[in-house]
């Protein structure tokens, strides 16, 4: 996407992604243009998908979810429908759901408040899904959320 960004489009996405709530006043000024150029340019990235929505970022930790884990699916029937993402959508502790290449088909990032927490969450996930799990417990978190690099 970056070849696609002229250079003043990726300044104000940089801007955004590490301050959401960025006045346009102060976006414009960080940018050098005036105040309506950016409105006007903020919009135009919104509408192409750039930038997809605003959000707070919530510390897991203090809203009392500190366990995070991923958690591999590899199918019990590889003849299965690969419909996993579908069946879990519901189950709000997983946070987000990547289809990989490798041994197993997806893996999902939990936050969950225990380990008794985690063990429900497993046996929820492979009664749904009907899948084998493999998870891995995070230990600490040096950085998470970046930005990807424009």
């Amino acid at each position: 996407m970056t070849a696609e960004l002229e250079q003043i489009d990726q300044a104000i996405a940089r801007v955004l992604a590490a301050d959401g709530r960025c006045s346009f006043t102060d976006l414009a000024e960080r940018v050098g243009l005036s105040v309506s150029a950016v409105h006007q340019r903020v919009r135009r990235l919104e509408q192409r998908g750039v930038i997809r929505g605003y959000a707070a970022q919530l510390n897991a930790e203090v809203i009392g979810l500190p366990l995070t884990a991923f958690i591999s699916l590899t199918p019990i029937d590889p003849a299965a429908p690969d419909d996993y993402p579908q069946r879990l959508e519901g189950i709000r502790e997983i946070e987000s759901c990547y289809s990989v290449a490798g041994d197993e088909s997806y893996i999902l990032l939990v936050r969950v408040s225990s380990p008794a927490a985690l063990e429900d969450l497993l046996r929820r996930v492979r009664e749904a899904a009907k899948v084998s799990t493999r998870t891995t417990v995070v230990l600490s978190t040096p950085y998470e959320g970046r930005s990807p690099a424009i």
